[in-house]
């Protein structure tokens, strides 16, 4: 963990006032609480009665940040060009870059994407230019996820500190939007299912949903800890489940934007979470090395009871920083800094797999993801020499290795809809998408 924690104690250093220091240690909340209300001094009606008194200069004296704007105000506002925010200590608004229409999209593109989005039948012709090199973050990235509901839209978090979507095959723009909710840096984005919005959270402490079509943050989850990890419940997505440097776990519901359980146990760091596919349990991964590592460092736990039922899952002296479920059948692998990835059953009493793993790739204490296809059948990992590693999910056998970055490929994750179709984000801030032709040869962007 020391590359982790070094990268991440400097992430944020361009900004003053943070109070982000080591994981492990205290943190407190980077945001001082909004100034009070001054009192605003009374105007009447007929000033010449009232000689003492004064109207205030509307073109000239900026509202109290948080206040109550009046209409007479908000009009000269609107007639000042001087006055640019009315509110100038909150979040610059997010550019709108580019389109997030599928329009621009090529025409052979567009009719694969539908036709696998309605199940339908799809010529045995894979389009030349499904692969695209996307730039445009400044700094490492954390984690990637592809839209179900607009499969041409990829977001990806960085420790730049901004949430990027990707109309990742348009012929314009690529970037359609940058989303600047953030104050610190960013360690994990997911699509909501309800509306065109995505959820990240970070290093200030929060969670936020933001509507990506307007490019504005709906509501903000504050914790008093960096948030690491957040993720929707499966069969409710009006629920997700946050996990933070603290080792605490919490249910939000976003109706209320309140916290509806929390999963208390003295845990480290949590690094990842996931919900069994049928949503009766909750695998979570916490960075122990200050204690026994055979106890806590997976545990798996009873959604509705909110207690564990088993800490002893994983008896290696190694953390696990990615944790994912097989799509149908029922087991889980878990990414080892061991430089393998363990095979788990999710039936109790949750058994490691003594005789698969997949193994030949290096994490080397890097945050390195890895993820199934939806089909199943396959498992891509990140690695630390820059290569996306696949495996066969059945046999555990070591498939194919690319080459797509000069720094560690941190996360890698497949298409929805395309099977034939992954994403993979670099160290460095590089983001690509590479897909696999009829000879079986996985083609890359430079």
């Amino acid at each position: 963990m020391d590359l982790l924690s070094k990268a991440y104690s400097t992430a944020s250093d361009d900004d003053d006032g943070d109070s982000v220091t080591g994981r492990g240690s205290q943190y407190t909340n980077p945001f001082s609480p909004p100034p009070k209300r001054s009192r605003i001094e009374t105007s009447f009606a007929n000033p010449i009665q009232m000689p003492g008194l004064r109207r205030p200069n509307l073109h000239t004296e900026a509202p109290i940040p948080g206040g109550y704007i009046s209409k007479r105000q908000r009009a000269a506002l609107a007639s000042d060009p001087k006055v640019i925010n009315p509110n100038p200590n909150s979040v610059d608004p997010s550019p709108v870059v580019g389109s997030l229409s599928d329009s621009d999209i090529p025409h052979d593109i567009l009719t694969k994407l539908r036709r696998h989005m309605k199940g339908g039948v799809v010529p045995n012709q894979t389009p030349q230019s499904l692969s695209a090199a996307l730039k445009g973050h400044s700094k490492s990235l954390n984690s990637l996820q592809w839209s179900k509901t607009h499969a041409h839209l990829l977001a990806s978090a960085g420790m730049d500190h901004t949430v990027c979507i990707w109309n990742v095959w348009s012929r314009g723009q690529k970037q359609a939007r940058i989303l600047n909710c953030h104050h610190a840096a960013v360690k994990d984005v997911k699509w909501s299912q309800q509306g065109l919005s995505v959820l990240s959270c970070g290093y200030d402490c929060t969670s936020r949903l933001v509507d990506v079509e307007k490019g504005m943050e709906t509501q903000v989850f504050r914790e008093d800890q960096i948030v690491e990890v957040v993720k929707f419940c499966p069969d409710n997505y009006n629920l997700f489940l946050s996990g933070g440097s603290k080792g605490l776990l919490k249910l939000w519901d976003i109706r209320t934007g309140t916290v509806v359980r929390e999963y208390v146990r003295s845990l480290g760091p949590i690094l990842d979470v996931e919900f069994t596919v049928d949503g009766r349990y909750l695998i979570t991964s916490s960075d122990v090395s200050k204690s026994n590592l055979s106890e806590n460092s997976i545990i798996v736990w009873d959604v509705s009871r909110q207690v564990p039922l088993s800490n002893q899952v994983y008896a290696e002296a190694y953390t696990c920083p990615s944790i994912r479920c097989h799509p149908f059948e029922p087991y889980f692998i878990a990414q080892s800094n061991g430089n393998y990835i363990a095979i788990f059953s999710t039936r109790p009493p949750f058994k490691l797999d003594k005789y698969k793993r997949y193994e030949s790739h290096g994490v080397s204490g890097f945050p390195i993801k890895c993820n199934f296809s939806m089909d199943g059948n396959m498992v891509a990992s990140g690695s630390n020499d820059g290569c996306i590693y696949f495996y066969d999910t059945k046999t555990s056998k070591f498939l194919k290795k690319v080459k797509a970055y000069e720094q560690p490929c941190v996360d890698v994750v497949f298409h929805p809809s395309l099977p034939d179709v992954v994403a993979s984000c670099s160290w460095n801030g590089e983001v690509s998408v590479a897909h696999r032709d009829r000879s079986n040869n996985w083609k890359i962007s430079p």
